[in-house]
């Protein structure tokens, strides 16, 4: 029999009390791409080792085992399909390395299912997400001001600094027709990243500042979103805000703050450039001219037919997971002719449904629906408590997934990475160890 000593260090959040700060470290060098993978490989590594050490003397209960489970499971509704993908893909060695090297997630999922299976974790995990995203949305606003990010310059020079050369090319600069934030000119990915991250930045001001709070965040992150360009964010934001707002709110006030939505949308679309120039472009969606259409979302029509070619030719498997690049030349429907996107083909399906049918086939859609269910199964049969403990990050990967929209690459290392945090973060908090109440609600 176990003693009592053992049983309350396996019990005991201290084996774990390092698993906050490493998932904020992970998110904070988010914009130094390098850095944040060594954190990830090297937060890995210290969970194998560390689970190891207290497994001896009982350390599965540093997580409860539904989840050890759900956290599982879903990592391999993730990774199954694209190692399966790998035996007929257009580039086999490329799709087994892919599926190789993407091991590297499960341990670390489990250190970011830990960092939340407690009060005090979930404090300072949710909370160090707020206050990140509260400083990449202020940094954004300076650089709407001045026309640089701050954060960005800083890590710009240091680089310049230690390499002799920059984070960008002065191309990539001159080109910009966004806000990019800490993320800078060369990788425009800022606004649907902070769109995914806001659910923790409105959660945490509603839960401190009341809705008072939640009202000027909301203003601050939105009109970043906006200026960010990207309308994906856009939308995941709009679905952030009728989730967020009607509980804080209701749905009156709510309506409201719609209303102050549009109307900033349409102030920034009168003076800002850009904005004004992806509003006009999403009105030729209800041309019923078929270029037009295109043209509003950017190419996207092209690359999705081609997305549905591949999956009609590689309907069991796909054609590997990130091989649609080298697959699209040959289900291209509009061979010969430039693309609204340039040069060179399409690097991935711009929306994850399609993407998942195309590189991963059947098998994949059919792992990635039942990694779905079971984490609605998970949320379904919990309770109010529970639920109350998991909401941000279930918010967050509930709008990053939502599939009326454009996606990112699902099966690329940077927005893989944020859609497995969000998932670990959504297990480890909804199945936590703990049922102590927690104070406010967003």
């Amino acid at each position: 029999m176990q003693n009592s000593n053992e049983t309350d260090i396996a019990q005991s959040p201290e084996g774990w009390r390092w698993a906050p700060a490493w998932v904020l470290a992970f998110v904070a060098l988010w914009p130094a791409p390098g850095y944040a993978e060594g954190v990830l490989v090297l937060g890995a590594l210290a969970a194998i080792i560390k689970l190891l050490l207290v497994r001896f003397r009982g350390g599965a209960q540093l997580l409860s085992a539904p989840a050890w489970a759900l956290t599982s499971v879903l990592f391999f509704a993730y990774w199954l399909p694209e190692a399966v993908s790998a035996f007929d893909a257009v580039d086999p060695a490329r799709a087994l390395r892919e599926a190789a090297v993407d091991l590297r997630y499960l341990p670390f999922l489990w250190l970011v299912a830990a960092a939340v299976a407690d009060a005090r974790g979930r404090r300072i995990t949710f909370g160090g997400l707020a206050i990140i995203v509260g400083i990449w949305t202020v940094d954004a606003l300076l650089q709407a001001v001045s026309g640089t990010s701050p954060l960005f310059f800083a890590i710009d020079s240091a680089k310049q600094a230690i390499s002799g050369h920059g984070m960008c090319s002065s191309e990539a600069v001159l080109a910009l027709d966004r806000l990019s934030g800490i993320l800078g000119p060369c990788n425009l990915k800022f606004g649907p990243m902070l769109a995914s991250l806001s659910p923790f930045g409105l959660y945490y001001a509603a839960k401190r500042f009341g809705v008072v709070g939640w009202c000027v965040a909301a203003l601050a992150i939105g009109t970043v979103v906006l200026l960010a360009g990207a309308r994906a964010a856009w939308i995941v934001y709009a679905l952030v805000l009728l989730w967020s707002g009607w509980r804080v709110l209701g749905f009156k006030r709510l309506l409201l703050v719609f209303a102050v939505g549009a109307i900033t949308l349409v102030v920034l679309g009168t003076f800002v450039p850009q904005v004004a120039e992806r509003i006009e472009r999403t009105t030729h969606l209800a041309s019923t001219n078929e270029a037009n259409v295109d043209t509003a979302l950017s190419g996207r029509t092209r690359i999705w037919a081609a997305a549905t070619c591949m999956y009609r030719t590689h309907w069991f498997n796909g054609v590997g997971a990130r091989g649609f690049r080298e697959a699209f030349a040959a289900c291209d429907p509009g061979k010969g002719s430039l693309a609204a996107w340039g040069e060179g083909p399409a690097l991935h399906a711009h929306q994850w449904v399609l993407e998942v049918a195309s590189e991963t086939g059947t098998f994949g859609l059919v792992m990635w629906l039942a990694g779905l269910a079971l984490g609605w199964r998970a949320w379904r049969w919990s309770t109010p408590l529970a639920r109350e403990h998991a909401r941000p990050a279930m918010l967050a990967l509930v709008v990053t997934l939502f599939p009326f929209n454009t996606h990112l690459a699902s099966y690329s290392t940077f927005w893989g990475g944020l859609v497995l945090l969000l998932a670990a973060l959504y297990a480890g908090s909804l199945l936590a160890r703990d049922a102590e109440p927690e104070e406010g609600r967003a």
